[in-house]
């Protein structure tokens, strides 16, 4: 299976970019700068985990669910583990592998050129994010935001815990309008991931060999 009907996901914080105009009413412009400070907030929330790890349920375009464990360290490396399924996601930090152990398949893609770079950088960049909208609810803090990557335009929705801005779900609407949901849970922070974790078997790949870990 491709990334496209796999995983097209990603994690990122995101700023409201609103010019006040003079025409606007006070009441847009104050809702406009609560959206940008909370926005703020969250990428600055971000810029403090280093590494997270977890579980994961799956929601892809046709109904299917599928689900695992997840292991993000940054910038740039981050491993989906599949249950049930011979599948597995894997980013070095430069590149990212979708594995089907079964069909004996890797597809590579430049992690750049994909939306899981939101989720992986460092430090979020608020200045890069194409904002669509932030709406704050008691239960959730909704960002949306647009996102160029190899497979054309997609839009990436991600909802945050309103009081510590973690996050807990995103869903990414791709080119042909699908959408794929994951939600995380239990997940832990600050912990140390083997470096092996993260590793892409490039010479196996060019022998046409899988990886059996």
């Amino acid at each position: 299976m491709r990334l496209t009907s796999l995983f097209r996901s990603s994690l990122a914080g995101a700023v409201l970019l609103a010019s006040a105009a003079a025409a606007l009413l006070p009441a847009t412009l104050a809702h406009a700068q609560a959206a940008g400070a909370t926005a703020q907030a969250i990428a600055d929330h971000f810029a403090t985990i280093p590494s997270m790890s977890g579980n994961f349920m799956q929601f892809d375009p046709n109904g299917r669910q599928l689900e695992g464990k997840f292991y993000i360290e940054r910038p740039g490396k981050v491993r989906f583990d599949y249950s049930g399924a011979p599948l597995r996601v894997i980013s070095d930090g430069k590149n990212v592998a979708v594995n089907n152990r079964k069909l004996n398949t890797w597809d590579t893609y430049p992690l750049s050129k994909t939306p899981l770079k939101l989720l992986l950088d460092r430090r979020i960049d608020l200045s890069a994010a194409n904002i669509e909208s932030v709406k704050e609810a008691p239960d959730l803090t909704t960002i949306v935001m647009g996102d160029k990557s190899v497979f054309g335009n997609s839009r990436i929705t991600m909802m945050f815990d309103p009081k510590s801005y973690e996050l807990k779900q995103w869903t990414i609407r791709d080119a042909q309008g699908k959408d794929t949901t994951v939600m995380i849970y239990d997940v832990q922070t600050g912990r140390d991931i083997e470096n092996s974790a993260f590793v892409i078997p490039y010479t196996a790949i060019a022998q046409g060999q899988t990886n059996r870990r």
